[in-house]
């Protein structure tokens, strides 16, 4: 981890966060995962491949992404040139972790006749050995580009996988990964909400295993929960997902009530990402002061992990940041 400087004391963090941000011409990213204190100082707050678009479409130097290390990789691929940092490089992904590229580069050789789709939440070494990559709000674009006979693998994620088969009625070969944060719904809290507020929508990620897409009104990437959540008449709604998102919801509809869908017993915070709390103001500061850790990867790795990105764009750039992949196919429907 990261070190957690000690000599910051009596520092004023956010002056000389904005400070640092002007000398390096840096723009700061923040996933809505991220701590709100960190979304509140960012230039740009969302999804992970929408952010890396609009800090390309920016003329900073310095990218600081606080976020997780598969979302700075990417930012780093789509804009080579910029310097991107990562306030601490052990905010990893469980995802990520799930697939090493060695394993998923043998599974692709065993089955050739297969093309990879592959979910942006995963390393830079196996976006290079995919076909194209997918987020939750391009697949319903892709997949319907894609032959009905194409024999497909998706990977890492199963549930993500799982949901796309199950909706848009096409066999796929599923890598076995998940989400630790989405994993850990529990379907018993889930209902226990349901029943104390009766009407409630819930809104879901993908991301999440069945016994809880079952239940939900909608399922989407972060941007289309959170579009969702602002446009629905509801004034009670269930969320999904890793709870930080709330914070924009509260801002945009204050005269909301946003409630979290808890994790095992009710009691654990098992539903916030620890991947993403190791950012911090400390670590952010101490980054833009001495632009490390920085991403670095080679030149010949990023123009192999451009080719999917790249195909994706083309393929269905203008759903990218959209992020809704609609209402969840219920079984007997």
């Amino acid at each position: 981890m990261t070190a957690q400087p000690t000599s910051l004391k009596g520092l004023d963090l956010l002056a000389e966060i904005a400070r640092l941000k002007q000398e390096r011409n840096a723009v700061i990213l923040a996933h809505y995962y991220q701590k709100p204190e960190i979304q509140d100082l960012a230039d740009f707050v969302g999804d992970s491949l929408d952010l890396s678009r609009k800090a390309a479409a920016t003329d900073a130097d310095v990218i600081a992404f606080c976020g997780v290390r598969f979302m700075a990789e990417t930012a780093k691929i789509l804009s080579p040139e910029k310097i991107v940092i990562l306030p601490d490089m052990d905010a990893g992904c469980s995802l990520e972790d799930s697939c090493p590229p060695d394993q998923f580069k043998a599974f692709r050789e065993a089955h050739p006749d297969h093309i990879a789709l592959t979910y942006i939440n995963c390393s830079a070494e196996v976006k290079a050995l995919s076909d194209i990559i997918v987020t939750s709000s391009s697949a319903e674009a892709i997949l319907s580009q894609i032959p009905k006979d194409q024999k497909i693998i998706f990977g890492p994620d199963r549930h993500l996988g799982g949901y796309l088969a199950r909706r848009f009625d096409r066999e796929m070969l599923l890598w076995p990964g998940i989400c630790i944060v989405h994993q850990a719904f529990s379907e018993t809290e889930l209902l226990k909400l349901k029943a104390q507020y009766p009407g409630a929508p819930v809104a879901a990620h993908p991301e999440c295993p069945p016994h809880i897409i079952d239940h939900a009104d909608m399922v989407g990437s972060t941007s289309a929960i959170l579009k969702f959540a602002v446009e629905s008449p509801a004034q009670v709604i269930l969320v999904a997902t890793e709870p930080h998102i709330i914070h924009q919801m509260e801002k945009a509809a204050p005269h909301k009530t946003f409630i979290g869908t808890p994790g095992g017993d009710g009691n654990c915070n098992c539903n916030m990402c620890p991947y993403m709390a190791l950012n911090t103001l400390e670590k952010l500061y101490v980054a833009l002061r001495d632009l490390k850790p920085q991403i670095a990867m080679s030149t010949t790795l990023m123009d192999a992990a451009r080719v999917p990105l790249q195909r994706m764009l083309d393929m269905a750039g203008h759903t990218v940041g959209q992020g809704d992949v609609g209402r969840p196919k219920l079984s007997g429907d």
